[in-house]
């Protein structure tokens, strides 16, 4: 019976890895357990081991871990229940769960596959309020603020959330979404104000934070041993389901065109930001944003900057955060940030 072998094999390790270190080992075993049980037996099986595209790009251990949590949050599986936090389970027990689980629930985890993930991490805003701050400061203006693989939109109310950076807070005290982040380095100034002007956000695949359904999606990608993450992310679905703006389902490459070869509009900062999007996105689609963006640039003026803001994997430890300004077109990074937010590392001078 084949078992998982070459880049396969290696992104559910490599997955694994990423979750050791942004602390859930339980989300780790998962993917390890996969690694090393999963065949061609069932249809879940033999789909990932046959999976016809790239295992890394497509996030496929993502994509099975976070199906056995949604069947563990519909309460159909009471094995899963049973050993998922914060219950103990120790690895034999949890693999015969998972085995277990694959048998009864077989169609159900094929067809979970199907999406990408839904990964809109609300406390990586921790980085957009701080990149906000700084372009308010620098300008003197409203933002109007773009976003593309914006998911469910949770990042788009980035301005309506309390932060506390340890020592430091920016908010509403009585929002109901707080992100705790710890910030170091030449820090922004958080006595500042953010106004936007207007919002916006796209995605391929764009969830309603409003529908019980894709509020369930989106969680089951939050992994199962960070209550404090799941909670957040409950809120900030609040907060949206609320909200006036929905996320339009589109093509990054046209929707940044359409969007910034309008006119400018003088009064405002016109920003593009994403925040672990640029990998998921195909080589054509990454260039035709490059050129929207430059030309966006050119007709740029004073009282109508432009921004881009981008927040992504360099092949670090960390993310890099990189603010490119036009009039002018310096480019340069401003901070360093964990994948979920929970520091920054701001170089802002």
């Amino acid at each position: 019976m084949a078992r998982m072998a070459g880049d396969l094999l290696k992104a559910f390790q490599s997955q694994a890895g990423s979750c050791r270190k942004l602390g859930s080992p339980f989300t780790a075993e998962i993917c390890e357990i996969l690694a090393e049980h999963l065949d061609e037996a069932s249809r879940f099986g033999n789909r990932i081991l046959n999976w016809p595209g790239d295992p890394f790009a497509d996030a496929l251990a993502l994509r099975a871990a976070a199906g056995f949590h949604a069947l563990k949050r519909a309460g159909t599986s009471m094995s899963l229940t049973a050993a998922y936090p914060p219950n103990p389970v120790d690895r034999a027990g949890l693999t015969a769960v998972l085995v277990d689980a694959i048998w009864s629930h077989d169609d159900f985890l094929h067809d979970w596959l199907d999406s990408p993930p839904q990964t809109n991490e609300v406390a990586r805003s921790s980085v957009l309020i701080g990149s906000a701050l700084l372009l308010a400061r620098a300008f003197g203006l409203p933002l109007d603020w773009h976003e593309i693989g914006a998911s469910m939109g949770l990042n788009l109310g980035f301005d309506r959330y309390r932060y506390e950076f340890g020592g430091d807070s920016w908010g509403a005290s009585d929002s109901p979404v707080l992100v705790r982040s710890q910030w170091r380095g030449e820090n922004p100034d958080t006595k500042g104000a953010v106004e936007l002007r207007s919002r916006a956000g796209c995605d391929l695949n764009p969830l309603d934070p409003g529908l019980p359904s894709d509020r369930e999606r989106l969680l089951a990608y939050v992994w199962a041993d960070q209550s404090e993450r799941l909670e957040r992310a409950s809120a900030a679905l609040d907060v949206a389901a609320a909200a006036p703006w929905r996320v339009e389902k589109a093509d990054g490459a046209a929707w940044v065109a359409r969007h910034f070869s309008a006119p400018p509009r003088p009064g405002a900062v016109r920003v593009l930001a994403h925040t672990i999007v640029w990998q998921y996105l195909p080589e054509a689609t990454r260039g035709a944003i490059t050129e929207a963006m430059e030309g966006a640039g050119e007709r740029a003026t004073p009282e109508a900057p432009v921004a881009w803001l981008r927040m992504e994997a360099d092949g670090r430890d960390t993310a890099g955060v990189r603010l490119k300004l036009w009039p002018g077109g310096i480019d340069r990074e401003i901070a360093r940030a964990d994948f979920h937010g929970r520091f920054v590392e701001w170089h802002t001078d």
